[in-house]
């Protein structure tokens, strides 16, 4: 398997989890009223099943490896944005960078 099948698939099943996670735990509602952003979490979490689902299918199609990993980067760079508003921590923000970047290089990688 290559190096970009890997990102796909760390990336897709980590927003999968991510989005099951905004279920059952009661922590990731409480993390989006503290962003201020109780209002749109699950048209958030929907975006990322999209972009999951996406990158999945990506896999056999790639225009839609090409934008879904175009969308999770943005939405990952507007996480970045909110928690530096806040002034998260860089720890705190990490994940944000790293899903940002990683979707960054699925993104590069799919319009070669």
């Amino acid at each position: 398997m290559d190096v970009v099948k890997i990102c796909i698939l760390i990336s897709s099943l980590s927003f999968f989890a991510y989005a099951v996670s905004y279920f059952i735990s009661p922590q990731m509602k409480k993390e989006f009223k503290r962003f201020g952003l109780e209002k749109i979490g699950l048209l958030t979490i929907i975006l990322e099943v999209m972009g999951a689902t996406g990158l999945i299918v990506g896999l056999k199609f790639n225009l839609i490896l090409t934008i879904s990993s175009l969308g999770l980067a943005l939405l990952m760079l507007s996480g970045l944005i909110v928690r530096l508003k806040l002034k998260d921590s860089i720890w705190i923000s990490f994940p944000a960078l790293f899903y940002m970047a990683l979707n960054t290089f699925i993104f590069l990688m799919s319009i070669k």
